[in-house]
Parts: C-alpha cells; sequence; structure tokens
C-alpha cells in the first residue's frame, strides 16, 4: 500500500490520492488499510513520502562514494530524465506532490517533505565539501541542485518534453565542474550544439 501511494501521488498528486485509490492500485483488502495505517489516509501519505525520500537518499548515498562527483550528479539527471520518458511525463517527484499542496488538516506533511529534501541537501552537502568544496558553498550547491532537479522534472512534465530537464543537467554540469577546479572533466551526458 505505501508503494502504491508513492506511485498515485508521483502521478496524481497528494489531494487526488485516496484510500480507494490506494486500494484499487494495490489489490489490497479495505479492512487492512486501517489495520496497518491506523493514522489512515495522512499516515498513509506521511510513510510513502518517508520511503520515497528513503529511495532518492541511498542513490545519493551510493553517489557519495563516486570519485567524480560530476559524473554523479549527471547520473542524478539522467536517472529522472529515464524516468519522466518511461512513464510518458506522467510521474513526478512525491514529495514535490506533497510539499506543493495546502493541507491544513495534516500539517505534519509538509513538514515531512521538508525534512526529505533537508535530507537530500545534507546528501548533496557531504559530497561536495568531501570533494573540496567550502561547508558554505557545499550547503548552497545541495540545495540548489535539488531546487533545479526538481524544477525542471515540474516543467518537463508541463512541456511533455525532456529539454527542460537536459539544460538543467548540462548547467549544474558546467557549474560543477567550474566549482571542482582541478577535477577532470566528467562527459557531458547531452552534448550542446
Amino acid at each position: 500500500m505505501i508503494l502504491s501511494t508513492a506511485a498515485l501521488l508521483r502521478e496524481y498528486g497528494a489531494s487526488a490520492t485516496s484510500i480507494d485509490q490506494v486500494l484499487a492500485h494495490s489489490g489490497a483488502p479495505r479492512g487492512s488499510v486501517y489495520h496497518h495505517f491506523p493514522g489512515g489516509r495522512t499516515q498513509l501519505i506521511d510513510e510513502a513520502v518517508a520511503l520515497a525520500g528513503d529511495f532518492i537518499a541511498g542513490l545519493l548515498d551510493a553517489a557519495m562514494q563516486a570519485d567524480d562527483p560530476v559524473r554523479a550528479i549527471d547520473a542524478f539527471f539522467v536517472l529522472w530524465r529515464d524516468q519522466l520518458v518511461e512513464s510518458n511525463f506522467r510521474a513526478g517527484c512525491p514529495i514535490v506532490a506533497v510539499a506543493v499542496e495546502t493541507n491544513d488538516e495534516a500539517p505534519q506533511l509538509a513538514r515531512s517533505a521538508a525534512a526529505v529534501f533537508a535530507r537530500w541537501q545534507d546528501a548533496l552537502a557531504a559530497l561536495f565539501l568531501r570533494h573540496g568544496l567550502t561547508e558554505a558553498r557545499s550547503r548552497r550547491l545541495g540545495v540548489f541542485i535539488i531546487a533545479a532537479v526538481e524544477g525542471a522534472v515540474i516543467m518537463s512534465r508541463a512541456e511533455r518534453s525532456t529539454a527542460p530537464i537536459e539544460a538543467a543537467a548540462a548547467e549544474i554540469h558546467d557549474l560543477l565542474l567550474y566549482a571542482l577546479v582541478g577535477r577532470p572533466g566528467a562527459t557531458d551526458p547531452w552534448p550542446r550544439p
């Protein structure tokens, strides 16, 4: 049910993700929702946000081991581009889906989304710090990259095109090459004319 919730959040957003949709998508019996999720829909969405956050954090943790942070970030953009194409531009980030909606009845969902974004930013900052940037610059780049990826995913979905995410990836690539002076250049995943 948590995986189904995350998948539905990616495509339809938080307000359109209902218990009925989760049950239909997952095939779970109705009684299992309140047995496993006594907090109902809010708990289910909160746990889906945590699961999705953990998934991306795992990718970022793997990037932490990379010898070339530019290639690691290039790969992160490629992953998002591929997910957009594979879903025919229907699937975005479930964290964004929760973060952008006002939910006065469940303000903890916005806090959960903020915590996930902070975790991702911290992971990226640690990567850049490990590769010689100052803590302040590393933190700014972490924030900037998450904002660029998420914004590019949203724009790509709206335009039904990979152009926004490819443009963001190329600019981040060049920015990182410049910021990480002395690093060998990684191959640009989207060569420009």
